[in-house]
């Protein structure tokens, strides 16, 4: 923008921070949904979020059902971003409220990866990534 064009009459630095938005968030046409399981996938362009209802609860049954009610694709870039976010949240949580322990067979250990597959699973309880 040249000079005449800012509203203060100064040239711009590029270097300063930018300007402070206010986000607007229009939530009228969203719909909420609870999810009890999570199943990530990903390819080289895209990781994708399957949210559904893990509605078997006899732990010691062999195959799981889960209702997949929301699917949602972001780039790597978007999900890394959002792997972020989520950690903070958590972080902020548990120092609040205490940790949380994950329980289960899973707990405390990283979900397995099956050799050649960019697909991650693990079944402790009702969450799989």
């Amino acid at each position: 923008m040249n000079e005449a064009a800012r509203p203060n009459g100064k040239q711009g630095d590029r270097t300063s921070a930018p300007e402070h938005r206010r986000i607007m968030v229009d939530s009228a046409g969203a719909a909420t949904n609870y999810a009890n399981s999570c199943h990530v996938a990903s390819t080289k362009e895209e990781i994708v979020l399957n949210f559904g209802l893990n509605q078997a609860w006899d732990q010691n049954q062999a195959d799981l059902r889960v209702q997949i009610t929301n699917r949602i694709i972001l780039s790597p870039f978007a999900a890394k971003r959002l792997a972020l976010l989520l950690g903070a949240v958590v972080q902020q949580y548990e120092r609040q409220f205490g940790a949380l322990d994950q329980g289960g067979p899973a707990a405390g250990s990283p979900p397995s990866v099956e050799k050649g597959s960019a697909r991650l699973s693990a079944n402790g309880g009702d969450f799989a990534t």
